[in-house]
């Protein structure tokens, strides 16, 4: 599929979306009463002879999901218009890439996490060759996940976990080098699955 091909494909999936409608958690919410915080990540798809969606490792010594796999994104700031703007802003600052470099196709649904993050993921296409930047205190790594894998429907396992007293059934998604769990995997899932229809 050739990179005009995949674009349009990946923008009906965005245009099909309802955004802000909640599509899943990975976790029953804390039961504090604390509203979720809202937060925004880059779903970007990498363009070219092998696509691929853009991933990062974050850095061990942060305190929220250390050593993590995750999408470049962040707490949504007062300062940011919307969701996209906060998609944006953090992967700028995350991995250093322009967001003129970005062809933002539109928000998908929300996803909820156990520590208490509302997520909206932004998917968006990104042209091969871009030079990373990643920032050393938030960023360990940042690599390509082949698109290849994620429309595998072999490919990704569930696996039953248990956190705070609650079990529930979680996608993994296979790498060789990392593992690819909880909203981020969730994610992956939701995005395969748009494809895999569209």
């Amino acid at each position: 599929m050739d990179a005009d091909a995949l674009r349009r494909q990946l923008a009906r999936i965005a245009q099909a979306e309802r955004p802000g409608l909640l599509v899943r958690g990975s976790w029953p919410l804390p039961t504090d009463g604390k509203p979720p915080i809202p937060a925004a990540v880059l779903v970007g798809i990498v363009t070219g002879a092998e696509p691929a969606i853009l991933l990062t490792k974050r850095n061990e010594r942060l305190k929220r999901h250390a050593g993590q796999v995750s999408f470049p994104g962040g707490r949504i700031d007062p300062a940011d218009a919307d969701a996209i703007a906060a998609a944006l802003r953090e992967t700028q600052e995350e991995v250093g890439i322009d967001p003129t470099a970005i062809d933002v196709l539109g928000p998908l649904g929300d996803f909820l996490t156990g520590t208490g993050f509302r997520i909206t993921p932004v998917l968006a296409t990104l042209p091969p060759g871009l030079a990373y930047t990643p920032a050393p205190d938030e960023v360990e790594a940042v690599f390509h996940y082949p698109l290849s894998t994620l429309l595998n429907p072999e490919a990704p396992k569930r696996e039953r976990q248990e956190r705070n007293g609650a079990t529930r059934d979680v996608w993994i998604w296979p790498h060789t080098e990392h593992i690819i769990w909880g909203a981020t995997a969730a994610i992956l899932a939701h995005l395969a699955a748009g494809l895999r229809a569209a």
